[in-house]
């Protein structure tokens, strides 16, 4: 803006020596005619040359002003302001133009004894008013702009405190908020880690549990006698327990007796397989590999038998039971087996 101020007084104080310079050539032929006109007048005339009215003398006095100045309401010949709202006005290439002949010195106030025009005040004040009437045309509303905005920086700075103050406390509590949702992050990392570990040590304490019921399980039923048909004879000799004393007593059959709970023992053994197959990789798991697979081998040898007496004797509660237990433990084979040995 101080630099478009400094062009225009330049260009002001050339205008105006170049107006004075025409001024003084217009004025200087009149000064002679008027003096070689006072000469060729003879004495006794020359009292009508004082009554002879100069024209230029009848003009009202004019100021340096008025002079070598333009007045208030006017533009010098080279500003033109119909430029400024042409479709393609291009600003830098007025500047451009305009600098070719008028230098941005002349138009500094402080270096010029005489003040130019207040251009800069006449375009603000244009576009203030163009600015308020397209808000107002635009939007519907009206927004009352000024040219003369006091002390702005104290109400800048009136509200630049309080803004402050509300980052502040915003930063806090953003601060605030991240490192609660990091301990909660880590919370709820910790907490499904502690589930894992649960579920692992459930899955131990499950195995465990499986792999003791199975050995006593498989203890239980008496040995199986190469002759079943002698069953009778040999029965306080096989009966092991005063459970199965009570169903002989009750009626129950020692074969479908066996059978049972060789299905339930089959019924575990699955179990205890997919226990196996979701923690085979644990050191607990692989210390008891020895445990279960004497179990799977007991429970086989005694399987086979209670299947092989079951046919033999044409017992088909027991046959029933024996191939619901070869199924648990997804073992057709050995049934095969066993059914063509004899």
């Amino acid at each position: 803006m101080k630099q478009v101020e400094r062009w225009f007084s330049s260009a002001f104080s050339h205008i105006q020596s170049v107006i004075t310079c025409l001024l003084i050539i217009q004025i200087q032929p009149h000064i002679c005619d008027i003096f070689s006109l006072s000469l060729t007048f003879p004495p006794h005339k020359q009292h009508l040359s004082s009554k002879i009215v100069n024209p230029i003398s009848t003009l009202p006095p004019k100021s340096a002003t008025d002079l070598f100045s333009y007045p208030l309401d006017s533009h010098p010949l080279w500003f033109k302001p119909t430029l400024f709202l042409l479709p393609d006005f291009d600003s830098e290439f007025y500047i451009l133009e305009r600098r070719t002949f008028v230098p941005f010195d002349t138009f500094d106030p402080s270096s010029s004894p005489i003040s130019p025009p207040s251009t800069t005040s006449f375009l603000t004040s244009s576009i203030v008013t163009i600015l308020t009437s397209a808000t107002a045309t635009s939007n519907g509303l009206f927004v009352n702009l000024s040219t003369k905005l006091v002390d702005v920086y104290a109400a800048v700075v009136r509200m630049r405190v309080p803004l402050l103050e509300l980052r502040e406390r915003i930063q806090g509590f953003r601060t605030a908020v991240e490192s609660l949702l990091v301990a909660l992050r880590n919370g709820l990392s910790q907490r499904s880690e502690a589930a894992a570990a649960r579920e692992v040590l459930e899955l131990l304490l499950d195995t465990f549990h499986v792999v003791s019921r199975v050995e006593k399980l498989i203890k239980e039923p008496p040995s199986v006698p190469s002759d079943w048909s002698h069953g009778d004879m040999n029965l306080k000799n096989a009966l092991s327990n005063g459970s199965s004393a009570q169903h002989v007593k009750n009626g129950t059959n020692i074969r479908e007796t066996q059978s049972m709970l060789l299905e339930r023992i089959a019924s575990e053994v699955n179990r205890l397989k997919f226990y196996i197959a979701h923690a085979q990789n644990l050191p607990f798991i692989q210390n008891m590999d020895m445990k279960i697979e004497s179990a799977s081998l007991l429970l086989d040898a005694r399987l086979g038998h209670c299947f092989v007496d079951g046919l033999e004797n044409r017992d088909a509660n027991a046959f029933y039971n024996c191939l619901c237990a070869y199924a648990a433990i997804d073992n057709p084979g050995s049934a095969e087996e066993c059914f063509t040995l004899l």
